[in-house]
């Protein structure tokens, strides 16, 4: 069994990118057999208009953030794609493979571009085919993913299967094909200014999102402004309803607590949120606060954070090159 996840290095993490997806890869190293690989996608950044100076800086500081959550780099491989060249070898490979229909049935290419699609990058639109090259590198046999990252291991798996069917025999495929997985717990945060928008590093507002760099006074600040409404808390969950920013708040003491909203409501029922909100805000300290002290003490060690990708990224270097030889030698190039 080998589980590979990967995260752009776009900017700081925010909560929802903790619950959503995070305190799983950390629980998983716990939880579930074989090798776990975790890599920092910065060759797909580049599909967007982006800084340099700010790429390289925001990878860094994404690695120390990720070590302090938990990332153990004795039990895990934690490395940058641009540290293994053959994701972007086995990306041109695969682009033989991929068509034209699948990549145009890619919702992803659609929002990012927007109207003016003439104007996207070429990266863009074969973004899928790296995602499917980041995972079938591997040998990789089960992805964690949310309902917004099926389509793209749905491809993964249509890529690798043709690619098996035209170039390797049945007994002897040149990829496995990767299943998906939906790690149980895994929370989906809304914006702290709009319970019907996702938390996003992207909202102009820094008052949307709890920041794992927020120190104490900043998240419970942000809690106690968190938009609401006047309603006092029900006992039980379908009383949130028609309540996007209560039933946000209160999800997310649920999944900061690891139990459920029902169980949240029959402690807090009949409270407004001048009481939940501190409650809430406590909770945050007391989680998020180890991990902020965890990240502040490597941020800037430039030389300790670019030390921990250079030995994921030489273990994934070895663990890439079997796949990488026998796709070269399936396709008949000679090297």
């Amino acid at each position: 069994m080998r589980t590979l996840s990967g995260i752009q290095p776009t900017g700081n993490l925010h909560l929802g990118n903790y619950l959503g997806a995070i305190r799983n890869w950390v629980r998983m190293q716990d939880e579930m057999e074989g090798d776990k690989l975790y890599f920092l996608a910065d060759l797909h950044a580049i599909s967007m208009p982006h800084v340099p100076a700010e790429l390289t800086a925001n990878t860094r500081a994404m690695t120390a953030a990720l070590v302090a959550c938990g990332i153990d780099t004795d039990r895990s491989l934690l490395f940058n794609q641009a540290r293994v060249p053959a994701h972007a070898e086995l990306q041109w490979l695969l682009n033989g493979t991929a068509r034209l229909g699948w990549l145009n049935r890619m919702t992803q290419f659609k929002d990012k571009s927007g109207k003016n699609r003439e104007s996207a990058s070429a990266a863009l639109y074969t973004y899928p085919v790296l995602q499917a090259a980041d995972v079938l590198l591997y040998q990789t046999t089960h992805v964690p993913v949310g309902e917004d990252q099926k389509q793209h291991l749905e491809l993964a798996r249509d890529v690798a299967q043709k690619f098996n069917n035209d170039y390797a025999s049945e007994d002897k495929p040149v990829f496995t094909l990767p299943e998906p997985i939906i790690p149980a717990g895994m929370a989906r945060i809304m914006s702290l200014r709009d319970g019907t928008a996702k938390m996003s590093k992207s909202d102009p507002s820094d008052m949307s999102r709890i920041n794992l760099t927020d120190d104490a006074d900043t998240m419970m600040q942000k809690v106690k402004k968190a938009k609401t409404d006047p309603e006092v808390l029900p006992s039980e969950a379908a009383g949130l309803e028609s309540r996007p920013e209560a039933r946000n708040l209160v999800g997310i003491y649920a999944a900061l607590a690891d139990t459920s909203v029902d169980a949240v409501l029959r402690d807090h029922a009949g409270q407004g949120f001048g009481a939940f909100k501190p409650a809430l805000g406590a909770l945050l300290i007391e989680t998020l606060g180890p991990i902020n002290a965890r990240f502040v003490a490597l941020k800037d060690d430039t030389a300790a954070l670019d030390a921990i990708l250079e030995k994921g990224a030489e273990k994934a270097r070895v663990l890439a090159k079997p796949t990488l030889d026998a796709a070269y030698a399936a396709l008949g190039l000679c090297r």
